[in-house]
């Protein structure tokens, strides 16, 4: 099987996708993990590769680093905030915190300008981030298109120690633009360790996965030259869209943004992919399927952070003691207030973004 990072695929079954990859389950790492936070315990992050030595720089207090991206080509969305909470969560825990634009890749493959994608980067994602958490201290914001010389020296390096077929053999279809964007995450993967050898975590989709696994290889292929550790990963599971299939920035209908209104959010809710039963009579005797219902889903990944209380919710759902309509109902009463605070965070987050791009 082979997984395209820019496709818009929808993964249908996550175990058997982590058995055929080689990536350990992370359930087996909770126990050795200081106060598991909740994406966690809940197996929304269900995957790893060597996070073990995150574990040890965190318990040893040794210096450690968490290397993410994101692509500026839309609103940010309640899909964002699963990787958004394991960035805050990392930085709570110690860890550097590596933020790449990636707008050499979004100019390549989305075809956007540079100015508009600067603009999404700060406006969409990085006042937003502010406004969850992040904090300036300890944190590295970067856009791709402005790193220094180093940096694409790495890139060049790493460029003469791949083969075309091993580029196609990893990603499938190739074009000479995503070639390029491909060893430009490599670089941007492995080159926190210029300034010093340590072991980095990047939290991705599955989806993500052929970076990872390339920049591993090349890792080992340039140990003479830079020594670096293997990046460790991390993987987490998508929320789906509102109407139950995936979740898609250039889809407005399929998610709620940030910056939507708390009425227009509550709609959206309303009307979401249930996994009830087809009549009220049926769903009283059948029960429903929280594996597919929406509702249930937001509140596992997001906003029932009460663990026995999101269970309680669940199995009444599940047995058909909580109706569809009510389960929305608790969710959009939860989203509603979220936005409403979180709208204010943003404001006052706008003030702090020059602190961020120094």
């Amino acid at each position: 099987m082979i997984i395209d990072p820019w496709s818009s695929q929808d993964i249908k079954d996550y175990g058997k996708l982590r058995d055929e990859f080689g990536i350990e389950p992370f359930s087996q790492l909770i126990k050795k993990i200081n106060n598991p936070s909740m994406l966690m315990r809940r197996g929304v992050i269900f995957g790893h590769r060597d996070f073990g030595r995150i574990i040890d720089a965190m318990e040893k207090k040794n210096p450690w680093a968490m290397m993410t991206g994101l692509m500026p080509s839309g609103k940010f969305h309640l899909g964002h905030m699963i990787l958004a909470q394991q960035i805050i969560d990392y930085q709570n825990r110690g860890g550097k915190i590596f933020l790449c634009v990636a707008d050499i890749e979004a100019y390549n493959v989305r075809k956007k300008s540079y100015e508009e994608l600067r603009e999404t980067a700060i406006n969409e994602y990085l006042v937003n981030y502010i406004a969850l958490g992040l904090k300036p201290k300890n944190c590295d914001f970067y856009f791709q298109s402005d790193r220094n010389v180093p940096y694409y020296r790495l890139a060049s390096s790493l460029a003469r120690r791949v083969t075309f077929n091993e580029i196609k053999a990893i990603y499938g279809q190739i074009s000479p633009a995503k070639i390029y964007s491909a060893l430009i995450q490599v670089a941007d993967i492995l080159h926190p360790q210029l300034t010093g050898k340590k072991p980095v975590v990047v939290p991705v989709g599955v989806d993500q996965d052929p970076h990872l696994r390339l920049t591993r290889d090349l890792a080992s292929r340039t140990k003479e030259e830079f020594d670096f550790i293997p990046p460790s990963s991390t993987y987490h599971v998508f929320m789906k869209g509102i109407n139950g299939g995936k979740m898609s920035s250039s889809n407005p209908s399929s998610y709620i943004a940030l910056t939507d209104s708390p009425e227009e959010a509550r709609k959206k809710i309303m009307r979401a992919f249930s996994g009830g039963g087809a009549t009220l009579a049926e769903h009283k005797k059948h029960g429903g399927n929280p594996d597919v219902d929406v509702a249930c889903q937001y509140l596992t990944y997001i906003f029932e952070p009460d663990d026995k209380k999101l269970t309680k919710l669940i199995e009444g759902f599940r047995k058909g003691d909580i109706i569809s309509g009510d389960l929305k109902g608790y969710l959009a009463d939860r989203v509603e207030k979220f936005l409403k605070e979180h709208q204010k965070k943003r404001e006052l987050a706008k003030r702090k973004v020059g602190q961020f791009l120094k």
